[in-house]
């Protein structure tokens, strides 16, 4: 456990360590080619916070395309800082265009970091077409009743009988229609089923024509 916490401790420092002079190394360069003041330490955190946008991008595995451009254009900016700072540039003659690429820079760190905040991933376009898709897509039909309604007659209440036993009846009928050649009537169904006579009239209503 010690070695662990010692490991990213190391890590941690080294990392810090190299985001300092980085930083510094930005902030000479702006200095030197005409930002003053709070302007010079603005470019390194834009610098930084380009790279952390475009690695994030390459991270969430979408449009890794954009995200490898923002971030090779931020590092090009870090490395070239650093770069120039190793006494390869004369910091007190800085030549114009470098001049022009410093006072350039924030829009193309506005126009990169709006486009990695903005743009639409293919998830989140496949989410919005399904939504679409689903608003468009026809009412699902009713549901089959579980028990059916027969209508009686005005002076009878109308009579429940479940699906189920009209199921049963209709096989119970056509047993005896092949059994005997004639349709069942409404007696031996109320004998055969052992139901009381009103829910045997409605199941038989329910029936196919061969039934009675």
């Amino acid at each position: 456990m010690r070695a662990q916490l010692a490991r990213v401790d190391a890590v941690l420092v080294q990392a810090l360590i190299a985001a300092a002079l980085s930083f510094a190394h930005l902030h000479d360069i702006a200095s030197a080619a005409g930002q003053a003041g709070w302007k010079a330490w603005a470019y390194p955190i834009s610098v930084d916070l380009l790279l952390v946008a475009a690695w994030r991008r390459l991270r969430t595995g979408d449009a890794k395309a954009s995200g490898w451009c923002w971030f090779v254009i931020a590092l090009t900016a870090s490395l070239g800082a650093n770069v120039a700072t190793a006494g390869l540039l004369d910091l007190g003659d800085v030549p114009a265009w470098l001049r022009i690429l410093v006072a350039g820079w924030p829009a193309v760190a506005f126009l990169g970091g709006t486009l990695l905040a903005h743009t639409t991933t293919p998830a989140a376009t496949n989410d919005i077409e399904t939504a679409d898709v689903q608003e468009d897509a026809p009412e699902p039909p009713p549901e089959t009743p579980a028990q059916a309604v027969i209508e009686a007659p005005p002076n009878r209440p109308a009579v429940s009988v479940p699906a189920a036993l009209i199921e049963h009846a209709r096989k119970v009928a056509a047993e005896h229609h092949t059994r005997t050649g004639t349709p069942i009537d409404t007696p031996t169904l109320r004998a055969r089923l052992g139901v009381p006579a009103p829910m045997a009239e409605a199941i038989a209503a329910h029936l196919t024509p061969t039934g009675s």
